[in-house]
């Protein structure tokens, strides 16, 4: 049974910074594309960055600079460090894992979201 465990959200004033982690089991990690999502309340899903197997990234424009997304396939861990954080990336952060990347039909898994809370 694949698992995907966000941890690290919390309340945080803006400017401050917070890493994320999401802890996947029951697949083979190394093969995934690795991306984090967040969706803030009322609007629509938004994806925030993507790690490729190979460790190559992109990021969203509204964070690029300020969040980085990176991978541990020892660990089978996914993260994203956020920093200089405002208050309009409060928001729930989805981790997905979508693969294997060289099927044909992947699979998507999701994990149960952690909150973010940018305020004073």
């Amino acid at each position: 049974q694949v698992q995907l465990v966000e941890s690290g959200g919390g309340l945080v004033q803006p400017g401050g910074s917070l890493r994320l982690s999401c802890a996947a089991s029951g697949l083979t990690f190394s093969v995934y594309v690795m991306k984090w999502y967040r969706q803030a309340p009322g609007k629509e899903r938004e994806l925030v960055a993507t790690v490729q197997p190979s460790s190559s990234t992109v990021t969203a424009d509204s964070v690029k600079g300020r969040f980085t997304i990176s991978r541990d396939n020892a660990k089978k861990t996914v993260y994203l460090q956020m920093n200089s954080l405002k208050p309009e990336d409060t928001a729930v952060y989805y981790c997905n894992a979508r693969g294997p990347y060289y099927a044909n039909q992947k699979n998507d898994y999701w994990g149960q979201g952690t909150q973010v809370t940018v305020s004073s």
